[in-house]
């Protein structure tokens, strides 16, 4: 897949040829396989992650299907259908909109699918996840710019782009707050900076996905995504159970609410991640449970951490969605 000619105009340097290098804002490029790539230098817990994540994103049979589908509603659930609020129309046509992590381009397909004939779609991801994203874009007949870089030195220009989208990447950092400035960089005065980051849950859950995610950074990315099929054959057992509960009394000292709740939504959300859903594969399943547990850096915040961090990056929140799982934001970049 060759890149856009918009891509060396946003760059302000010709995208190299195969086996070529240049240097973009400071930054060196080489195309490798059709697509540049830096070769800055990351942590060695975010160069775990860039495996992990490479590794996850290569076996498409496992999020192609019911995992694709699940996406675009939860999206849509987060933030809207962006491409249709009326705010999208202020940034003219072809806006200019930087997937920052994009891995396999799952998420952007899935809320910019329906216009992205009408947008300059720019992934960028620190592992080879994003040879797969070109790879599906290549196979919908879609124009887009691919670059792997970690999205703390993406290099385009500062203020050069209308809409950075960050769904459920910044976390996988060394820093949150210092990915989430890295990338609000990039985007001009006016522009949108929409993003997702995991939200802190209760002590128990807590204590079990980092005791999980310790154990995994022992193993290869192979085995641990046979470790990591137990775990999700119980969360399709506690489903399958479809059994109620209820909690007379909250148990504050677990932050566990009172209320009736599903027996697999309970453990899901005050004891261990075991994902379910009854219309997905144990592979489907398996797949998101590994996204969860397999990464070195996976940060939890919480709301006000977030509402922080725009009011300090001078972006005014305009949506924000709070649930269980995370914190999405649509924010404006005001100066």
């Amino acid at each position: 897949m060759s890149q856009p000619q918009w891509l060396s105009d946003l760059l302000g340097v010709q995208v190299p040829a195969e086996g070529a290098s240049a240097t973009a804002n400071g930054r060196q490029i080489t195309t490798v396989a059709g697509i540049p790539r830096s070769a800055e230098f990351v942590s060695a817990a975010q160069e775990q992650t860039r495996e992990t994540f490479g590794f996850k994103w290569a076996k498409r049979d496992t999020f192609e299907g019911s995992v694709a589908d699940h996406m675009r509603t939860w999206l849509v659930q987060k933030y809207g259908d962006v491409p249709f609020a009326p705010w999208f129309k202020e940034h003219g046509e072809y806006p200019i909109i930087l997937d920052a992590g994009c891995g396999a381009a799952l998420s952007g397909i899935a809320l910019f699918g329906p216009v992205m004939d009408h947008v300059h779609y720019l992934g960028v991801d620190v592992s080879t996840a994003v040879d797969v994203a070109s790879a599906r874009f290549a196979e919908r007949g879609w124009s887009a710019g691919f670059i792997q870089a970690d999205l703390n030195q993406i290099p385009v220009p500062e203020r050069s782009v209308d809409i950075v989208f960050s769904e459920g990447v910044l976390h996988h950092t060394d820093n949150t707050f210092n990915a989430l400035a890295a990338v609000t960089k990039h985007v001009k005065v006016g522009g949108r900076v929409v993003f997702y980051v995991y939200r802190k849950k209760g002590p128990v859950r807590e204590f079990t996905d980092d005791y999980i995610r310790d154990k995994m950074q022992m193993m290869t990315a192979e085995e641990g995504w046979a470790a990591m099929e137990p775990l999700s054959e119980l969360g399709r057992i506690l489903g399958e159970l479809n059994i109620e509960i209820d909690i007379k009394r909250p148990v504050d000292l677990l932050e566990i609410p009172a209320g009736k709740i599903n027996l697999q939504r309970f453990f899901y959300w005050h004891v261990l991640k075991a994902f379910y859903r009854p219309e997905m594969s144990l592979d489907e399943m398996n797949h998101i449970n590994f996204d969860w547990f397999a990464p070195k850096n996976a940060r939890r915040h919480t709301v006000e951490e977030v509402r922080g961090w725009c009011k300090e990056l001078n972006l005014d929140i305009e949506h924000e969605f709070a649930e269980e799982a995370g914190i999405s934001i649509i924010a404006k970049l005001t100066k």
